[in-house]
């Protein structure tokens, strides 16, 4: 099992994130242990738990220190099951977050996954959902990925309420992608 240390770097979320991410993809199991340590308010709050539940949903992965304040989780995946399946934070938390926790081992599953996910469209601290649209999901297109992304909802701190609607098509073809020197044209 790969360990890792939540502390280390900036010691926030998107080590969980990438964590599970990569996880499912590899069907590799982890335990992260100090999570968020260095934070004002340690530990597993809603928007990490819904990306967590989200994964483990994904992958059918057994889980240990999926509660609110955990300050561990350990995480074992069991393969990568697309499908059709709604995802909710359960507060303001951002949508993105979630999306970007399913979207890579969706992209590495064998047929389409169809994702609906509740929360916050535009959020703090996350990337909105204009920047996944308009600039995140075309560049993945140039990298060979067939994703859509849409909002039929837009939510807002304090409420949240947002709904994201996403299509994820196996990746079958990747593009080598140059980042240098992009322009709008």
């Amino acid at each position: 099992m790969i360990e890792i240390d939540g502390s280390h770097g900036e010691g926030g979320g998107q080590v969980l994130r990438t964590s599970l991410a990569l996880s499912v993809v590899t069907g590799k199991p982890f335990r992260l242990f100090n999570i968020r340590a260095g934070r004002k308010s340690p530990g597993l709050k809603k928007q990490h738990l819904a990306c967590v539940r989200a994964a483990k949903q994904i992958s059918n992965a057994d889980v240990h220190g999926d509660a609110m304040d955990s300050m561990e989780l350990s995480f074992t995946p069991d393969g990568i099951y697309p499908g059709q399946y709604r995802f909710s934070v359960g507060s303001a938390g951002s949508a993105a977050l979630v999306y970007q926790t399913v979207l890579l081992p969706l992209l590495h599953a064998d047929a389409p996954s169809f994702v609906m996910i509740e929360g916050g469209t535009h959020a703090a601290w996350a990337p909105p959902f204009d920047f996944l649209q308009h600039t995140f999901t075309p560049l993945l297109e140039r990298m060979g990925a067939t994703t859509s992304l849409s909002a039929e909802r837009l939510g807002f701190y304090p409420a949240g309420g947002g709904l994201l609607h996403a299509r994820i098509q196996p990746w079958a073809q990747r593009e080598h992608v140059e980042l240098v020197g992009l322009t709008n044209s």
